[in-house]
């Protein structure tokens, strides 16, 4: 009979740490704003873009302006550059300058894709050196026009 004792009582105790368990995580999940999926998706579409766009594509490399030091002047990033790399040999269609990104303002979905899937400008041409030529597929690309988007558009210089 002990052992019946016992065993109802600590099936009384897991019952009671569930309940709680329960009330706890519905209080808590009532407390902070339902968060749609499509947002949720979203937010992680624009993280993985700002990881492409930081990390393996080094986008900030040429598309943000320097400072007289050569660094980076990251309160203007991605809004535009001269083009720092000099080819070793002269070629006509070496850019001067890299577009402005933030914001993606200027470009269609279409010509982003282009450009990061294909390697073609918007101008239907091949894209112009020093810029890779990039063959991501269609969700890396569509998460990194995703995060340009996010951005705040690039000021007027």
């Amino acid at each position: 009979m002990k052992l019946d004792r016992r065993l109802g009582f600590s099936l009384a105790i897991l019952f009671a740490v569930v309940a709680c368990a329960a009330l706890v995580a519905s209080r808590a999940s009532s407390a902070r704003p339902a968060q749609s999926a499509p947002a949720s998706a979203q937010e992680g579409q624009i993280d993985r873009g700002r990881y492409i766009v930081q990390n393996v594509a080094m986008c900030e490399e040429c598309h943000t302006p320097r400072d007289a030091g050569g660094n980076l002047d990251e309160a203007h990033a991605l809004q535009g550059a001269p083009i720092w790399i000099v080819s070793v040999h002269p070629r006509t269609d070496w850019a001067n300058r890299a577009p402005a990104l933030a914001g993606f303002v200027g470009f269609t979905e279409q010509q982003g894709e282009d450009i990061l899937e294909r390697g073609i400008g918007p101008s239907g041409l091949p894209i112009q050196p020093p810029m890779h030529v990039y063959h991501m597929n269609h969700a890396d690309a569509q998460a990194v026009i995703a995060y340009l988007r996010s951005l705040p558009a690039a000021y007027s210089r």
